[in-house]
């Protein structure tokens, strides 16, 4: 039998960019790494490649499934089109109590336009779409859409960015530690999920702003005068 960890954090589409910086940051911080992948050699080559980076990193590469029965927090880092059919492939895996962290975005790249446009999404965001699909007692948060993927691969030097968390409370504050073990990275209180629609609207914006400024290593964003945040 498969045991869950409360301290393990699995990322579906840990072999991605994003989702492999993420990895590489939460296991230099110490938390267990579950790394998958629809394939699961895919998720074993990216944990051996977090392995490589952070010395005695506590990281395995399983498929999306298995990875999903070892962690208490499912991070979903999988481009917009893929987001519907990897969560219906969960249906039966996840459990009450566990949540699920949409970092989607729906870029109108899904249909063959540029990434500096948005999809209009009938529930409203995909992170509300994920809600829509999850069993009864899982939890969505929105958080980490607007996180460069190069800043969090990159180590050496902290990520100098905020990351507007919104779901409800209890896992929307779990989500808000998490942040905080990514130096550099701080947590802002974004409330309900249904701000989600407001926040992945910017990554798109985010999108252009590094085209125009020719920022390859990706802007991020500070917000003001917030003296709770941290």
């Amino acid at each position: 039998m498969t045991t869950r960890s409360p301290e393990a954090i699995a990322i579906l589409g840990g072999t991605g960019d994003q989702g492999l910086g993420l990895a590489l940051r939460f296991a230099r911080a110490g938390r267990p790494v579950v790394i998958g992948s629809r394939k699961e050699d895919r998720a074993s080559a990216a944990a051996d490649e977090v392995r490589k980076a952070v010395a005695g990193a506590d990281v395995v590469g399983l498929e999306n499934a298995e990875a999903t029965r070892r962690a208490e927090i499912v991070i979903l880092s999988v481009p917009f089109e893929h987001t519907a059919p990897t969560v219906k492939a969960l249906k039966d895996v996840l459990v009450a109590g566990q949540i699920v962290v949409s970092m989607g975005v729906p870029l109108a790249t899904a249909i063959g336009d540029g990434a500096v446009r948005t999809l209009g999404v009938w529930q409203g965001s995909c992170a509300e779409l994920v809600d829509s699909m999850v069993p009864d007692g899982v939890s969505v948060v929105s958080a980490f859409q607007n996180v460069a993927s190069h800043r969090l691969q990159d180590l050496a030097h902290d990520v100098e960015c905020d990351v507007i968390v919104s779901g409800a409370k209890v896992p929307r504050e779990r989500v808000m530690e998490l942040c905080r073990l990514i130096p550099g990275m701080r947590a802002i209180d974004g409330g309900p999920l249904a701000n989600a629609r407001f926040v992945e609207g910017f990554t798109a914006l985010l999108i252009g702003l590094n085209v125009r400024y020719q920022v390859p290593s990706g802007m991020g964003f500070r917000l003001t005068h917030l003296p709770d945040a941290r």
